[in-house]
């Protein structure tokens, strides 16, 4: 990012020391002195018309000391000896005017009560004038011979920009100026329907992203710059597939938000697999969001987990007054906690080490801390592993969140948020079951009481604890195999930040009794995802082995986000819709929760069938597979229908 032009005395000190400091402002007074008496001298002759008279001309003498003194003491007052010619902008032309007024106004005074002779009145506006325009032309000359140095660079590689707006003409202006850039930008790329042909700060719009192959060509170019989140996922994957065919090198410049962190440089960087998935930003009303959490306690069990910590990590952006971290792992608390003391955030940060399936436990945390929001992430999630513990998949997932619901209703909670999955549709595995009674739990204790119980259900995470992203580099990183269960399988993918900053939005909107599904965009191959994956790594597609080891217990094939029974509609959220199942009469569910208690410690085959008679959609070991797409309700591939058989 480019400097300011007037940097704090301080700053500077410590780049150069106090004696380049003071050098440097000593050597802009002497250049401005000399300007100043330059421009007065041409002032009187323009006046005069290059012919001063001998009376006018004692004038001059006589007030060229008070003027060039008034004028030195007020540019320097206003900081124009502090700051640096090659860094001037827009807002530094600005402030010599109003510094030139300001001496204007000045002399003005000084002439009419203090000196015992007159200046022309014609010279002090016109010495105003042709000082603003000196000194702004070289100012601006200084800057432009700098930039024209480092853009004419030898070592520089030419590029295209996608984007054709005015962020993308300040980016580009950004690139040239910078000294250490290793880009020119030679042309732009339209996005949204800009002309092509017209010019951008100099810099033309050269074509549209289909036209991209050509317009390198064109042009001369060997790389393609992108905004990070400026064009869909789906566009930049067949943007780079299209840019590795024409030897087009593809790298993403964060957006300019991102940059806004002080950096001396501008970090351009590889693309990354989450650009390929991205998709629309996400804007919050936080407005609706601070009003739940500003100034109140709040408690985030699994805290120390993806997602829980994210959530974490945006609640303090929002002046919780108390922000619980509950979770039973005793390192990540103690990570999160630190990483959180060392940004400094004006929060009350409470470590607590709990486990939700203790009650008596739990019921201390909620007496002592009285927590008044409560996010509830803390879960088992991994699906071959809940298979061959289907009782700790309970005990976890459905009692932890009996017990944390449960309290939050007894300690009269304003807001309670269960972070659910979409493997609780129409489940085939132990987590999605318990996760959708989990569900079946929250929603039934909200239609009794005062508290605000809602359920965000959201898909797989990129980063996250567990997901293929991480499990994949890593094959990569061993030269392979990738291994895949099955060619046709498809997931939803979002960022975390993403996931946690919608469960805070569900959490600010919700009524009670609502199950906020998150759009989670358009389904993703798992197998491109890992081609993708290998291009990333810059290694030929080909070149690491995909082997297909059959779909694990309790996998499906496509996920999806709505159960055939529920009502979807619209909310004020773009990216969020809100789901209403039947209704569950509270004491009927607790009947059953009790059952499943009991038989936690019971043979596996005991708790399938029982999980089979509360949940009729839940499907078993050897029932694995794909529903058929009912409209409007499966939000997956509609036109196929597929049956798969799982191993074990």
């Amino acid at each position: 990012m480019i400097a300011p032009l007037h940097q704090p005395l301080s700053r500077l000190g410590k780049r150069g020391g106090t004696a380049r400091l003071f050098l440097h402002i000593a050597l802009l007074a002497v250049g401005h002195a000399v300007l100043f008496c330059l421009i007065y001298a041409l002032a009187f002759e323009l006046r005069f018309g290059f012919e001063v008279e001998l009376r006018s001309l004692t004038v001059f003498v006589s007030s060229l000391p008070v003027v060039v003194g008034a004028k030195l003491l007020i540019f320097y007052a206003t900081g124009h000896f502090h700051g640096w010619w090659r860094h001037v902008t827009f807002s530094d032309l600005t402030a010599l005017a109003r510094a030139s007024l300001a001496a204007l106004l000045a002399l003005v005074a000084i002439d009419h009560f203090f000196l015992d002779y007159q200046i022309p009145r014609a010279i002090l506006p016109l010495d105003c004038c042709l000082g603003v325009l000196v000194l702004g032309t070289l100012r601006s000359s200084w800057r432009l011979l700098a930039e024209g140095r480092a853009s004419l660079g030898g070592t520089r590689s030419a590029a295209l920009l996608v984007g054709a707006d005015h962020a993308a003409g300040r980016l580009a202006h950004d690139i040239h100026s910078h000294p250490d850039s290793p880009y020119r930008v030679r042309g732009l790329i339209a996005t949204n329907g800009e002309t092509v042909g017209a010019r951008l700060g100099g810099i033309p719009v050269v074509g549209r992203l289909d036209d991209l192959p050509g317009a390198a060509v064109r042009r001369g170019v060997q790389s393609l710059l992108v905004t990070a989140g400026s064009i869909p996922g789906s566009r930049l994957r067949s943007l780079l597939g299209r840019c590795e065919k024409s030897g087009l090198a593809v790298k993403i410049i964060p957006s300019a938000r991102d940059r806004l962190s002080g950096v001396d440089h501008l970090p351009v960087r590889d693309i990354h697999i989450d650009d390929l998935l991205r998709r629309d930003p996400v804007q919050l009303d936080d407005t609706a969001i601070c009003d739940l959490v500003r100034d109140r306690r709040v408690l985030v069990t699994g805290a120390g987990g993806s997602i829980g910590s994210e959530i974490c990590r945006q609640l303090l952006r929002f002046d919780p007054a108390e922000l619980i971290l509950l979770g039973r792992g005793e390192n990540r608390i103690f990570q999160l906690e630190r990483e959180f003391r060392q940004i400094d955030a004006p929060v009350k940060l409470v470590p607590m080490i709990a486990d939700v399936t203790c009650a008596k436990r739990i019921r201390q945390v909620f007496e002592k801390r009285r927590p008044e929001v409560v996010f509830h992430a803390a879960a088992h999630k991994h699906v071959p592993l809940m298979e061959a513990n289907p009782g700790e998949a309970i005990r976890n997932n459905v009692l932890g969140t009996r017990i944390v619901a449960d309290l939050a209703d007894e300690y009269d909670v304003l807001s309670f948020v269960l972070v659910s999955t979409d493997k609780a549709v129409h489940p085939t595995s132990i987590m999605g079951v318990s996760k959708h009674l989990a569900e079946r739990y929250v929603h039934a204790l909200s239609q009794e009481s005062s508290t605000r119980l809602v359920v965000t259900r959201f898909g797989n995470v990129l980063g996250s604890n567990g997901s293929v992203v991480p499990i994949f580099q890593e094959q990569i990183r061993r030269g392979g195999p990738i291994t895949i269960t099955d060619e046709r399988m498809t997931r939803f993918f979002m960022s975390i930040p993403e996931a946690s900053q919608l469960v805070l939005q569900a959490a600010a909107m919700g009524q009670g009794g609502e199950i906020f599904v998150l759009d989670m965009g358009e389904p993703v191959r798992i197998v491109d995802l890992a081609r993708d994956l290998v291009r990333l790594s810059g290694l030929p597609e080909d070149s690491i082995e995909i082997v297909f080891t059959g779909v694990r217990p309790g996998e499906k094939l496509y996920e999806e986000l709505y159960f055939s029974a529920e009502t979807t509609l619209p909310t004020p959220h773009p990216k969020l819709r809100a789901a209403f199942h039947r209704p569950y009469r509270l004491a009927e569910v607790q009947e059953e929760v009790a059952d499943l208690e009991s038989l936690l410690d019971a043979p596996e085959e005991i708790i399938r069938r029982r999980l089979k008679q509360l949940v009729p959609e839940f499907q078993g070991k050897a029932e694995t597979g794909t529903r058929k797409a009912e409209s409007g309700t499966l939000a997956g591939p509609k036109a196929r229908v597929e049956s798969v058989v799982v191993r074990g």
